[in-house]
């Protein structure tokens, strides 16, 4: 999955030109495209209104894409309607599939609705709007009216523009009932509609959603990371701990102004956790510009490009032939795909990482050392031979011990 932010990903911030660059992802091996909203955002310029982050970001911008306008209808600054099923119908064309962000919890303060249905949004004994969070005016989901307004925009987008799935905006804040009876809906139009829950909530994917994001991951204790999705499954469901994978996004980007991760952690660093999260279960997410290791900095309340010159640099061109070759390796191996995950014990568990995947074809082991110091490592009851399939800065022998470098890792199957 990749994430394209709009502001960020072209100079021009439309969808038009968004389109002509989908060949390049096309050809890193991206096959689902997460869209961030391109639909009519408030232009309330009273800050009362604004978000925090909004205030602070400096861009004097009162476009929030987190604040709608109108659901039904692309903003003039990403194009137009048709602009965006050109997008969809020209993704499609390359075999990748494509995902709106909804916004469900909240809309802007002139949302087209409001003089109409002055009941779509929650309001005080007073008949004053009440806020969600950020400021927002929370929409009533109380109101079967809303619910059905919101239901046949999901319905609209997918029947009329041909949209494959929606990443749902914290969905957490709505009642569980909401979304499956909008998947029910969507499944007549689309039936391998997909979904992605924005949420943490324990029910999830019984019925509603096919996806969560994977919160709580700080990949820089490899014990940690593992005490925390054995967390994550034991709560819930079997077959309901699926999660996106990701070190990088639109929230964590702005929030990191000039200082984004690519800076902090550096390239060896980033590359380790990239290894980990393509061969982890669940679905592995880039966030726009990582491809090329991007550093500039993004802003979701103003136009803030990607520096895509880097793509021409040693750096840059290294990193793009890096992911796509993990974007290749994920669609090759079986065991990448569909396999269970089975953690390996090792004698350095707060520094390396260490798995299996394993499925009827075959089994695929990683080996991340996610620290910046040299450790040599001795797996537990490993007794069997591995090839590589990537592999940078380890060495290991048929005893299961590993000498790895800085942030380095192996990945090898049998």
């Amino acid at each position: 999955m990749y994430q394209i932010q709009p502001r960020a990903f072209t100079a021009e911030g439309t969808l038009k030109a968004a389109q002509a660059r989908l060949g390049k992802l096309a050809e890193l091996g991206v096959t689902i495209l997460y869209l961030c909203p391109v639909f009519v955002a408030d232009d309330d310029m009273d800050q009362a209104s604004w978000s925090p982050r909004q205030k602070k970001s400096g861009m004097n911008n009162p476009r929030n894409p987190y604040r709608m306008k109108d659901f039904y209808h692309v903003d003039p600054e990403y194009g137009t309607d048709q602009d965006l099923k050109d997008f969809v119908a020209a993704a499609h064309a390359l075999r990748m599939r494509v995902m709106l962000d909804m916004v469900y919890l909240h809309c802007g303060p002139r949302a087209v609705f409001l003089e109409a249905h002055p009941d779509f949004v929650k309001r005080d004994k007073n008949g004053k709007i009440k806020n969600a969070g950020w400021s927002f005016p929370a929409l009533n989901h109380a109101s079967p009216e809303l619910r059905e307004y919101l239901w046949q925009n999901m319905e609209w987008w997918v029947r009329d523009f041909d949209v494959d799935g929606f990443r749902c905006d914290v969905s957490d804040g709505i009642g569980l009932d909401f979304w499956e009876t909008a998947r029910q809906r969507l499944e007549k139009l689309r039936p391998d509609v997909g979904m992605l829950a924005e949420g943490t909530r324990k029910a999830d994917q019984l019925k509603a959603f096919d996806l969560d994001y994977g919160w709580g991951f700080a990949w820089d204790n490899a014990a940690t990371v593992r005490t925390q999705w054995e967390k994550m499954r034991a709560e819930r469901p079997r077959g309901g701990a699926r999660f996106i994978r990701f070190i990088d996004n639109h929230d964590i980007a702005n929030d990191s102004y000039d200082n984004r991760i690519e800076k902090r952690w550096g390239a060896a660093r980033v590359e380790a956790a990239l290894v980990a999260i393509f061969t982890l279960d669940g679905v592995p997410f880039l966030y726009n510009g990582q491809e090329v290791a991007d550093t500039a900095r993004h802003s979701i309340f103003g136009r803030m490009p990607i520096d895509w010159a880097n793509a021409k640099t040693a750096a840059g061109q290294a990193r793009f032939a890096f992911c796509r070759r993990l974007c290749a390796m994920r669609r090759s191996r079986p065991a990448l795909t569909r396999g269970e995950l089975v953690w390996v014990d090792n004698d350095a568990p707060s520094a390396v990482l260490s798995y299996l995947r394993t499925s009827a074809e075959e089994k695929v082991l990683t080996v991340v050392n996610l620290t910046n110091k040299p450790v040599n490592v001795k797996l537990a009851e490993l007794k069997e031979t591995f090839k590589p399939l990537l592999a940078e800065g380890a060495k290991h022998d048929e005893r299961g011990t590993f000498a790895l470098e800085s942030n380095g890792y192996f990945v090898g199957r049998k």
